[in-house]
């Protein structure tokens, strides 16, 4: 652990590079990897799911049929009529935007270090001399509760905590119910997903991104290719600024998000745990030259030292044998820390040989 101590260089707030014609050079990706009109679609967006009537306790076989076939052919989806209250929606999104436009030494006092990212930061990674990702964010733990910590939660604005804490609880209730669906469309009992991630004992994070304006969009991304290596994400983004990407067969997808909607992700430990049934996609993020945004990740975890593998009722040998080796959370997740995002290389090099 002795190499996330520190990041490998001095870490430069994106912010403070918004003023410039042109890009550092550390910040240009190789022309594979920069978004353009060939990798984009305009014409598809990912699911849409109305979760009114089973949050009601009713038998809505249309939401169910939607989440499971959104989460074993996209990964992701949109969820309306959620139970979450817009105006606590807005007043997250509206805090931390008000956060990120204070000057910089009131941020700075949070600044992050790779070894639990918690606190204001600007990279991802310890690689010395790594392309860097077009954003600013704010990392904090909510669960368990010996991980958190209002003191490092940003002190203004002054209503940040007490909102952050509020929606936090929400979120945590609306992922427990998701829980319970994604479970039962695996034909696996309904608590089955929650035990597997350590019952009441699961982890749960934030991270809150800043994407400032940038002089030239074409040239870098927000964030890099990545599949979230935790177990399930809700992604609530400015609504009127597009700039998430999914893959779906090859193609970029930009997400065209919905007012006061949450995005959900299925992440790796999902894809794991259901033994490659569930998706866990690999996703982006673009920024764009007229406008910045902000997008809350909510994630949703394991326990980090519960050993983390297929349920066996869902390994069917000869058709579907078992596609991923046990590991902990804690010891996946230290490899992004170390590695920094790269697409879906770590959840494929844990197949086994």
């Amino acid at each position: 652990m002795d190499c996330l101590k520190d990041w490998p260089e001095p870490v430069i707030s994106v912010e403070t590079l918004t003023g410039l014609l042109t890009i550092p050079e550390r910040y240009i990706k190789p022309p594979s990897q920069r978004p353009n009109i060939t990798t984009t679609s305009s014409n598809l967006n990912i699911p849409t799911i109305d979760l009114a009537a089973l949050r009601q306790g009713l038998d809505d076989h249309e939401a169910m049929e939607g989440i499971r076939k959104a989460c074993r052919e996209w990964g992701f989806f949109i969820l309306v009529n959620h139970g979450v209250e817009p105006e606590l929606m807005r007043a997250m999104r509206g805090v931390w935007r008000r956060f990120f436009y204070l000057p910089l030494k009131d941020k700075k006092r949070y600044a992050n270090s790779p070894a639990t990212y918690e606190g204001f930061g600007s990279r991802l990674g310890v690689e010395k001399g790594a392309i860097l990702d077009w954003g600013d964010y704010f990392f904090l733990h909510i669960l368990p509760p010996c991980m958190k910590n209002h003191e490092k939660w940003p002190a203004l604005p002054t209503s940040c905590r007490e909102i952050t804490e509020e929606y936090s609880k929400e979120l945590i209730k609306l992922c427990g119910f998701l829980m319970k669906v994604f479970s039962r469309n695996l034909g696996l009992g309904e608590e089955r997903l929650q035990e597997a991630f350590g019952g009441e004992e699961v982890g749960v994070c934030l991270r809150v991104n800043y994407y400032p304006k940038c002089p030239q969009p074409d040239l870098t991304l927000g964030l890099s290719p990545h599949s979230d290596p935790g177990g399930l994400t809700l992604l609530h983004v400015d609504d009127h600024v597009e700039g998430l990407q999914v893959l779906k067969d090859s193609e970029w997808i930009t997400v065209k998000p919905a007012p006061d909607s949450f995005i959900v992700n299925i992440a790796d430990q999902l894809q794991i745990l259901s033994n490659g049934i569930y998706k866990s996609v690999e996703h982006r993020v673009i920024v764009n030259s007229s406008q910045d945004r902000i997008s809350l990740a909510f994630f949703y975890n394991p326990k980090s030292d519960i050993p983390i593998s297929p349920f066996g009722e869902l390994v069917t040998p000869p058709e579907r044998p078992v596609m991923y080796q046990q590991m902990t959370f804690d010891e996946y997740r230290l490899s992004i820390r170390k590695r920094g995002l790269k697409g879906k290389s770590l959840v494929e090099a844990i197949k086994p040989t």
